[in-house]
């Protein structure tokens, strides 16, 4: 009985790995992960040599700290997060370093970020009810809505995890109407990218 268990599951594995490598879901994996690298990788440069020859990274952040209010911050971030991540999240994170409670702003971010999501799969799902800006949006985002339909979940733990754009995945989810609880499960993920970029920004500053 159990080797049947095992024998199956291990079957519905290899079945799902088949798909992906014939929908071409790792190609696109691989191809954003180098996308992604190039961004990281001049972030963390340009913040090296800021720091260096132009001014301080930390007097910077705290001249921003003492400028905005934690809530104006907050705002700005969240709004971002939720329409097309316009603002690298990156930025945000670095200047948590320089706040009261580093760990608790980060969480904060993180959850703002997470629920900018949930606003932006709710958008998708609401423009469904207004035809003429479904079908602008259809044309405009194929792609990402193609993608969607193919890969489901995996392309939301994606755009989770990776410097991309997650309010776009977000939003195309919403569009296709991805069951919102594994919408939920797939977005948790988000919070891991937030431990693991905080991790590399607060060691390098």
């Amino acid at each position: 009985m159990a080797s049947n268990i095992k024998s199956n599951t291990t079957n519905r594995w290899k079945r799902i790995h088949y798909y992906y490598k014939r929908t071409g879901f790792y190609k696109y994996l691989w191809e954003n992960i180098k996308k992604a690298t190039l961004p990281i990788v001049v972030f963390i440069a340009v913040l090296v040599v800021v720091n260096k020859y132009v001014i301080n990274i930390n007097d910077l952040l705290k001249l921003l700290t003492q400028n905005y209010s934690d809530t104006t911050i907050f705002t700005v971030f969240f709004l971002s997060e939720s329409f097309l991540g316009l603002i690298p999240p990156d930025f945000f994170i670095a200047w948590t370093k320089n706040t009261s409670a580093p760990i608790t702003y980060l969480s904060i971010l993180a959850t703002l970020s997470f629920l900018g999501g949930v606003v932006s799969y709710i958008s998708g799902k609401a423009m469904l009810l207004i035809p003429s800006f479904k079908t602008y949006m259809e044309e405009k985002a194929s792609a990402h809505i193609g993608n969607m339909r193919k890969w489901g979940g995996f392309l939301i733990a994606v755009g989770a995890l990776l410097p991309l754009p997650f309010a776009i995945a977000c939003f195309a989810a919403g569009m296709i109407r991805f069951p919102f609880r594994n919408f939920i499960l797939f977005s948790l993920i988000r919070f891991l990218r937030y431990i693991i970029y905080g991790y590399a920004i607060f060691s390098i500053m």
